[in-house]
């Protein structure tokens, strides 16, 4: 049992620390619409991990540059004629094919390629933890400065202007913010599952919240009961984590929808 413990517990430490990230994230994608968004970002990491192994570099700092670059390129794209789905379909499919070609070349990256789609929170160690926790709470203080002007834009982003609300500012902030949600994530679920990390928490959420605050909250609990099964799950059954935490997260959803809908049938079926 110890054995399990010291393997498990920092994984479980820095899945825990994610969820922080996960809930409000998750929400503001839901709210402003840009889910896709996440998987953009996450299809992009296999093409930063592909330049680190080339360079020889660490492999978060190549998905750290990737994602600011990424940024970058989708606000110098961003045009009133250009969808934004559009958009991030486009670079969606040219990072990710621009990665998996880079990956061909680098033998030595193909037998970690696995790692690096589903990934692998059991090779957190507890001298990673630090250094996360640094990280995710710098940006929990940057998301609860800009948290009302967020909510704002998400409401009504013309109505937001007109309060003097920066739209471009609060934008480039929440980007940011994904993108540095995607570096964290990496270890954690692999590039392929980032977007479902962040999106199926929230979703189950909105079935279960009147509110904005309770959205959070309610994502919060399910992303964390999510890892925590997940984890378990994965180590039980020996499969990857990031594919045990997102069917997790899954099926909470479908026996919360399932729930509702039967909740909403019965009395009806009483009534007749």
């Amino acid at each position: 049992m110890m054995e399990w413990l010291q393997l498990l517990l920092p994984a479980w430490i820095m899945g825990s620390l994610l969820v922080f990230l996960t809930a409000p994230l998750g929400c503001l994608m839901l709210w402003r619409r840009m889910s896709f968004f996440a998987d953009t970002m996450a299809h992009g990491t296999l093409l930063g991990v592909a330049i680190a192994g080339i360079l020889h570099l660490p492999f978060w700092l190549g998905v750290g540059c990737l994602a600011a670059l990424l940024v970058a390129i989708l606000w110098i794209l961003h045009d009133s004629r250009l969808p934004n789905d559009a958009l991030l379909a486009l670079c969606s499919a040219t990072l990710l094919c621009s990665g998996l070609l880079l990956i061909q070349q680098v033998p030595s990256l193909r037998p970690e390629l696995l790692s690096y789609l589903f990934g692998d929170l059991l090779s957190i160690e507890w001298a990673d933890l630090p250094m996360f926790a640094i990280v995710i709470s710098a940006a929990l203080v940057v998301l609860y400065r800009a948290w009302s002007a967020q909510i704002q834009i998400a409401i009504d982003p013309d109505i937001a202007m007109s309060e003097g609300v920066n739209a471009n500012w609060q934008r480039l902030i929440f980007m940011l913010l994904l993108a540095l949600f995607t570096v964290l994530a990496l270890r954690a679920v692999g590039s392929l599952l980032m977007g479902a990390l962040l999106v199926i928490p929230a979703l189950s959420a909105r079935l279960l919240a009147h509110s904005p605050k309770q959205m959070v909250i309610w994502a919060f609990v399910l992303a964390q009961f999510g890892v925590t099964v997940g984890l378990w799950s994965s180590a039980a059954l020996n499969i990857a984590t990031g594919l045990s935490i997102v069917l997790c997260m899954a099926l909470t959803f479908a026996a919360i929808f399932a729930a509702q809908k039967f909740k909403s049938i019965a009395p009806s079926s009483v009534s007749d």
